[in-house]
């Protein structure tokens, strides 16, 4: 998802917002699954994070490695 977009300044920029939109969406389903695991058990986080298409290395980080998270979270 390269795409490029023309500014009136006539200078091509990366379409940056597309894929801030995808971390701050993933940042949020991540942050729901760190609630779950806590409130309820690391399968069931697991699972969600499965269903909304999450990369099985961040899974893995962010669930099995809570030392290796970003600081992101906030409760």
């Amino acid at each position: 998802m390269n795409r490029q977009h023309s500014h009136a300044s006539g200078g091509l920029a990366l379409a940056e917002p597309d894929y801030q939109r995808q971390d701050l969406r993933q940042r949020d389903i991540v942050n729901h699954a760190i609630l779950v695991q806590e409130s309820s058990n690391t399968m069931s986080a697991i699972e969600y994070l499965k269903s909304q298409d999450i990369h099985p290395d961040v899974i893995e980080r962010v669930l099995l490695e809570p030392q290796r998270r970003r600081s992101t979270l906030h409760h």
